[in-house]
């Protein structure tokens, strides 16, 4: 019977973490610029990430984009993991893409970053990448 008492209180504790975070407003705003480009040649996907007011970009951290896929198989990715640059107190992230046909190609990936909020709480998060890249002819 303890046991299920332990795994009712726990069960309480994730829901008021789990609402306590979606009070939150995000750490980050999110401007992607999406990529157009002759077919077979290479183009650029832009996506900068903004931290909020108070938040700081937390810089010791691995901060990429991983699983980079197209959905139709039609762009090619220069690398499957992009690193971050640090530019005016922004997360950039230059994806190098290559449309293999033509028309519009829906890409996505996954945003790995990190971030400082206040003066003592660091986060690591996912954030869904979604974006596009247009092979023109």
């Amino acid at each position: 019977m303890s046991w299920i008492r332990s795994v009712a209180v726990f069960a309480l504790l994730i829901g008021a973490a789990v609402a306590q975070a979606a009070d939150q407003p995000a750490a980050y705003r999110v401007d992607i610029k999406d990529a157009s480009g002759k077919v077979g040649e290479h183009a650029v996907l832009r996506v900068v990430l903004h931290p909020r007011d108070g938040i700081r970009i937390l810089s010791a951290y691995n901060n990429r984009v991983i699983e980079l896929s197209s959905f139709d198989g039609q762009v090619a990715f220069e690398r499957k993991v992009v690193p971050a640059a640090v530019e005016d107190g922004a997360l950039v992230f230059a994806i190098g893409v290559t449309p293999t046909a033509p028309g519009r190609h829906a890409i996505n990936g996954m945003l790995r970053v990190g971030y400082i909020d206040g003066p003592q709480e660091m986060a690591m998060v996912s954030l869904p990448l979604i974006a596009s890249v247009t092979g023109t002819e």
